[in-house]
């Protein structure tokens, strides 16, 4: 039983966490099984969702509105989700209560 991702938002994936395992040397505070998310409209927040939350309908629903909104264009090989803290975490609550 494999996870489906859209090609598109498969591949985006794959690069930003690639660049993310390059970058870990550097942020090793990182928990296991967790990668870094950056959420914010202006101002961004770091926060650590679990790597399970990227099979979840509703998570991969939030990064879908994220790209077609704002592309997956992220130079600095951040993950970011360009939407409100509360909404994030209204999402990301409810999947962790799952």
């Amino acid at each position: 039983m494999g996870i489906r991702f859209p090609s598109v938002l498969l591949g985006a994936a794959k690069q930003i966490l690639k660049m993310q395992s390059v970058s870990a040397k550097c942020q090793s505070n990182v928990p296991k099984g967790h990668i870094p998310v950056y959420v914010g409209e202006t101002e961004r927040k770091r926060f650590f969702v679990p790597i399970s939350y990227l099979s979840h309908p509703s998570f991969i629903d939030l990064l879908n509105r994220a790209e077609e909104e704002f592309g997956f264009s992220h130079p600095t090989g951040r993950l970011t989700i360009p939407c409100k803290e509360e909404a994030f975490i209204d999402v990301t609550s409810g999947l962790h209560a799952s």
